[in-house]
């Protein structure tokens, strides 16, 4: 379940289920692009009028969606399910006013990821664990290399992966069990 910490791992897993499942693309497009919005057709005029009318429109009907548009409505569908199974009852109870999927995730990803000040917290947190980061006595090569690679999994997510860290990275690679 998502909480505060793990929001960049869940919304990355999320994304990744949603593209697996059948009609993947359409359901991912329509969390990060936003539904398919039904189209206005022109009317024909009526040409036995002796006055000119206005051009009129009116919804794309049921009936003149094409196969590909009721295929995107339905994955329109499938990706607001998809996202509420991840989600706990809090959090679906402040997203209830949300009507699309799109608005769902954008919704969940502000709660989550909060503001700016936030975000610098986030990063900050990351870089004191990596300044405080080294092996035990006793520890394995491979528990150190465990540890070391989920913090730089953080960074990578978190997008906050600066040159130095990313040179002892490759360094560290060389010693992967």
């Amino acid at each position: 379940m998502i909480n505060k910490d793990n929001y960049v791992p869940w919304s990355s897993r999320l994304l990744c289920y949603a593209k697996s499942k059948p009609n993947g693309k359409l359901i991912y497009n329509s969390i990060t692009k936003g539904p398919y919005v039904r189209r206005m057709i022109l009317e024909p005029r009526d040409r036995d009028r002796d006055v000119l009318v206005v051009e009129t429109f009116h919804e794309q009907t049921d009936e003149e969606l094409t196969e590909k548009e009721v295929k995107q409505m339905e994955a329109d569908d499938q990706a607001i399910q998809t996202i509420l199974m991840g989600l706990p009852e809090d959090i679906c109870a402040a997203i209830d006013i949300c009507e699309t999927a799109q608005e769902i995730w954008l919704h969940v990803q502000q709660m989550m990821k909060g503001s700016d000040i936030g975000i610098q917290e986030k990063k900050a947190k990351l870089f004191n664990e990596w300044e405080r980061f080294t092996s035990t006595n006793g520890e394995s090569i491979e528990s150190y290399y465990h540890c070391f690679s989920k913090l730089m999994n953080d960074f990578k997510r978190n997008k906050h992966f600066p040159e130095k860290i990313a040179s002892n990275l490759k360094f560290l690679n060389n010693l992967q069990p």
